[in-house]
C-alpha cells in the first residue's frame, strides 16, 4: 500500500491505515483576506490569523486514496466562498459528490459581500458504495449551535456521524482535539 506525505509546511504524513468514515475541515486558503466589520471597521480575524491555510491546488494533490477504504465516505466542510472548490476537491479525492450532510446555522452572523454570512456547510461525497453496516437513519441535516472559537465546528457533527457509522473505521483530518472512536490528524491535536 503506498502511503501519503504531504508536500509542505508542518503536516505529518498521513497514517498507515484505511478508513470507511473520514472527516475534514481543510485549511481554505483565503489569499491572506482578512475578516472586516464593514467599511472603517476594525480586523476582526481570518484564517491566515489562526492556522496555516493551503492552497486548493496543493491539498488536490494529497493521496487521500492511500487512507481511504474501497467503500468510503468523505465529510467535508466548505464556508461559501470555497464551495465550487470544494467540490472539485472532493472529486480530486476520487470520490463522487453526494449532496450536503449537514447545515450548520452558527447562530451569529459576519458580513459578506452578498447576504449576512450565518450557515457553513458540510459537504458528503462518497468512494465505492456506503460503508455497511449502516446505524441511526434518521440524522437531521439542520445543526443549530452558537459559533465558538475560529473555525471550530460543533461536536455534534462529529456525533451525528459516529451515530450514522458506529463501527467504522473513522479518521478527523486537521481535527482539534482528540475524540473517543476517532483517529485524528492535524496540527492541533498532536498529529498521528
Amino acid at each position: 500500500m503506498r502511503h501519503s506525505r504531504c508536500e509542505f509546511g508542518p503536516y505529518a504524513p498521513f497514517p498507515r491505515k484505511r478508513y470507511d468514515i473520514i472527516y475534514a475541515d481543510p485549511p481554505w486558503d483565503y489569499k491572506g483576506q482578512l475578516q472586516h466589520t464593514g467599511v472603517g471597521g476594525r480586523e476582526s480575524g481570518g484564517a491566515i490569523r489562526h492556522y496555516p491555510t493551503v492552497p486548493v491546488s496543493e491539498m488536490a494533490a494529497w493521496d487521500l486514496a492511500a487512507i481511504s477504504a474501497a467503500d468510503c465516505l468523505l465529510f467535508m466542510w466548505s464556508s461559501s466562498p470555497h464551495l465550487d472548490q470544494a467540490i472539485g476537491l472532493g472529486k480530486a479525492w476520487g470520490f463522487q459528490w453526494a449532496t450536503v450532510a449537514f447545515v450548520w446555522d452558527k447562530q451569529s452572523v459576519n458580513p459578506g459581500y452578498y447576504t449576512m454570512s450565518q450557515c457553513e456547510l458540510c459537504l458528503v461525497f462518497k468512494r465505492g458504495k456506503i460503508p455497511q453496516p449502516r446505524g441511526a437513519r434518521n440524522v437531521r441535516q439542520l445543526v443549530q449551535s452558537k459559533r465558538t472559537l475560529h473555525s471550530e465546528k460543533p461536536d455534534v457533527v462529529r456525533d451525528r456521524i459516529a451515530a450514522m457509522f458506529p463501527h467504522q473505521r473513522k479518521i478527523e483530518l486537521f481535527a482539534r482535539k482528540r475524540s473517543p472512536g476517532w483517529d485524528v490528524w492535524g496540527l492541533e491535536s498532536g498529529q498521528l
